[in-house]
């Protein structure tokens, strides 16, 4: 990836467009599974961290729909908890919570260098 890629974003939209050209053949119970919406709020700024999640997520629908398993055996029925797990742990910070943690920090140091 080269610098231009990295700043435009470019290179994750090539990537994207590949995962939805992937997700589109899977029937149509998986393609209502697909998972992105949900994992976005975990990401960094950029998002690049969870594209290797993204990709794996959607092998393993690719994988168990060649299997015949339903989508309710392989998620469960609460794919925002599968989401959440498959980013981290249950309970996983967004990146709101990451920049407010950030913040109370550098605050907390300014206000410590007062003293």
């Amino acid at each position: 990836m080269n610098f231009l890629e990295k700043i435009t974003g470019s290179d994750m939209t090539k990537e994207m467009k590949g995962f939805e050209a992937r997700a589109k053949v899977l029937p149509v119970e998986y393609q209502a599974a697909w998972v992105t919406n949900n994992v976005w709020i975990h990401g960094d700024f950029t998002g690049r961290n969870l594209m290797p999640i993204l990709d794996s997520a959607l092998e393993l629908l690719e994988v168990t729909s060649a299997d015949g398993q339903s989508v309710g055996e392989v998620l469960g029925d609460d794919i925002e908890g599968f989401c959440a797990a498959l980013v981290g742990e249950e309970g996983a910070k967004t990146y709101r919570d990451k920049w407010r943690d950030q913040l109370n920090k550098n605050v907390a140091r300014k206000l410590g260098g007062l003293k």
